[in-house]
């Protein structure tokens, strides 16, 4: 009894070994079809890391020369990368992944380049699927035969994720389900179809384990998911680069999705007209990317309630109505490379933190956005073509209150107007205060113009200037009389040697001295007075100046009695002026008693000035001295009349 338990017990463990060695032996064999002997490149703590080999092409000795296999692209214990796979070996490959099953360590299969009929990439798609693949990547695959009916099996699967890139379909007649409903129904979390000119896709048969797909540059319509409840898994949905038209049918087709969070319309045909129409979308979806469409100002009406981020980028918005956005849970938007005028408000954003609106139009934003979004933590408002003038200046200084969240500062932020600005850093750019504020401005110049009126009334008052302009009207007019009233041939003919002005207060000293001694004796000087002289019927100013034109000299008797008479200084003024408007010498001036300077009134300003550049005579108080100040006097106006007086030289007053 021993021996028999013995013996089976050896020929049990002879049969162990056995099936240890041909498993052993398979799996090298298995190995050595697929794997190209590589240096193995382990680290020195003996983990486990993955192994790349080269490129080689790997040809089958027994078959002809124009027969060639796969070419391994990468061969580890967890990843493997085919590539140039035919129909005349994808039976090998499907023998190969067969010993694969659930269990092993492959996890990660990609096949490259592969040129098959329909049945044979079915079978391979079998095959991974019973496997212990989970991330199945598929790229650059051609389809040659008809697309038929296919029983597929899902159960049983590892697979996490497939990834299609560049398939190409060359059937041009067929049921599209039979394609499209191996897809839909697949058991797995993601799946992208990308690059393969796709124009459908189907509803799942059942409720889809879908979480995330993605449909990457195809050429998908609005009629993707229309009514379709049984994507009620998905999370991410991305559709990107398509041919979507309509953002209403977008938001019904999301309306049956109760677990999408992110959803990518980017670079599509979409376009919103909001006839009156209320979109659907799903109340889950917080995040959705619009950009790079045809959307326009009517977007904001067909927008979901419970958006976070948002992305409008590179579209056709020239302003964000407020009466139609209500986006309570808003915190980050994208308006970059729009038509936007000035900063949006955040009356319809209350939660809005990040705003971009880089590349629009705006010259002068708005400086009190950070009132009216008090919880924005960043402003992305650079490449703007900003004009540099008054406008700009608070929203310069806004920078500074701002505290930082202006992104991209100093640089991104650039004058653009004027032409002679341009290229000029905001940061660089300053006015003053008084040139952009106009009611300062306003204001200022009041004042000055107030300041101005004052000073120039008060100079005129001080300086007497409505007597001077008085006198110079009255002078005008009496010489505008006196040309019409005279012949134009007829010249003013001098009949006197000289006029005396003087003060009635001085008439003493000019009857009993200066007429007497200038009109009497050898030389005798014929004068012009106004006791004697003046014209009855003429005004004084007339007769002033007309006993002025007609003598070659006017004699002024300066005294304080002189400075204080109203008529001395209407002389002295038209004395003055023909002075200059004949451009002769004809005043003389006798002091006869020192003046102050305090005493002269501001309009004898004339006065001091003659008195400053012209030579004058002053009447000695010592008589030995009165004989060569009456010679002094008569040299000064010596000169021959043209038409004397006979009837003047000789008489005294």
């Amino acid at each position: 009894m021993s021996e028999n338990t013995s013996s089976l017990r050896n020929f049990f463990l002879y049969k162990c070994l056995f099936a240890l060695t041909f498993w052993n032996h398979v799996s090298l064999s298995v190995e050595n079809k697929l794997f190209i002997p590589v240096s193995s490149n382990f680290p020195e703590d003996g983990s486990d890391q993955k192994i790349k080999s080269l490129p080689l092409l790997y040809k089958n000795r027994d078959e002809s020369k124009d027969s060639f296999d796969w070419v391994v692209i990468q061969n580890t214990t967890e990843s493997l990368s085919l590539s140039e796979i035919t129909n005349n070996n994808v039976k090998n490959l499907v023998a190969l992944l067969s010993d694969f099953r659930q269990g092993s360590r492959l996890r990660n299969l990609t096949l490259t380049n592969m040129s098959v009929n329909w049945r044979a990439l079915m079978d391979v798609f079998q095959t991974v699927w019973h496997s212990s693949i989970e991330y199945f990547n598929v790229n650059t695959v051609t389809q040659l035969s008809d697309v038929t009916r296919y029983a597929f099996d899902y159960s049983g699967t590892s697979m996490k994720a497939l990834t299609m890139k560049k398939i190409k379909i060359t059937d041009l007649y067929f049921t599209q389900d039979d394609l499209y409903r191996i897809f839909a129904d697949m058991n797995i979390a993601d799946m992208t179809i990308a690059e393969s000119e796709m124009i459908h896709m189907i509803c799942p048969s059942s409720d889809s384990p879908f979480r995330y797909l993605s449909f990457l540059k195809n050429d998908l319509t609005d009629f993707l998911f229309q009514e379709c409840d049984k994507l009620i898994q998905l999370e991410t949905l991305i559709l990107q680069w398509n041919k979507f038209e309509s953002l209403f049918k977008v938001s019904f087709m999301t309306s049956h999705m109760k677990s999408l969070k992110y959803l990518d319309m980017s670079n599509n045909l979409l376009r919103h007209d909001g006839a009156d129409v209320q979109c659907q979308w799903a109340e889950s979806l917080t995040e959705l990317d619009l950009s790079s469409n045809q959307l326009a100002d009517a977007v904001f009406e067909c927008l979901p309630v419970n958006i976070k981020k948002l992305d409008l980028e590179n579209n056709q918005i020239s302003r964000v109505p407020k009466q139609m956005a209500d986006l309570k849970s808003l915190e980050e938007l994208n308006l970059a490379s729009n038509r936007l005028a000035d900063l949006p408000g955040c009356s319809g954003f209350p939660s809005l933190q990040f705003l971009n609106i880089e590349m629009n139009s705006i010259l002068n934003p708005s400086a009190d956005f950070f009132e009216s979004c008090p919880r924005v933590r960043e402003l992305q408002g650079g490449h703007n073509p900003f004009k540099c003038s008054c406008e700009l200046q608070a929203f310069i200084r806004l920078e500074r209150q701002a505290g930082g969240r202006l992104f991209g500062w100093p640089s991104a932020y650039v004058c653009e107007y004027p032409e002679g600005l341009r290229g000029t850093e905001l940061k660089d750019f300053h006015l003053s205060e008084l040139a952009c504020n106009t009611t300062l401005l306003l204001v200022t110049a009041l004042l000055l113009t107030l300041v101005l009126v004052a000073v120039v009334a008060f100079l005129c008052l001080y300086l007497d200037v409505p007597w001077y302009v008085r006198m110079t009207w009255q002078w005008t007019q009496t010489k505008r009389r006196a040309q019409h009233n005279q012949p134009r041939e007829q010249e003013t003919v001098l009949q006197f040697h000289a006029f005396i002005s003087y003060s009635e207060r001085d008439a003493l000293w000019v009857k009993n001295e200066l007429i007497p001694n200038l009109e009497k004796g050898e030389g005798c000087v014929q004068l012009c007075q106004h006791e004697r002289n003046f014209i009855p019927g003429k005004s004084i100013v007339e007769n002033i100046i007309n006993c002025i034109e007609k003598s070659y000299k006017s004699i002024f008797v300066l005294s304080p009695n002189f400075v204080q008479s109203e008529w001395c200084h209407y002389e002295l003024y038209f004395a003055h002026h023909k002075l200059f408007s004949e451009n002769s010498n004809s005043l003389i001036l006798i002091l006869l008693e020192p003046i102050p300077p305090y005493i002269i009134p501001a309009r004898y300003h004339k006065l001091k000035a003659l008195m400053a550049k012209r030579t004058y005579l002053e009447w000695p108080k010592e008589r030995s001295k009165h004989a060569l100040f009456w010679a002094n006097l008569r040299a000064a106006i010596n000169i021959n009349l043209l038409s004397p007086d006979e009837n003047r030289c000789g008489e005294t007053d």
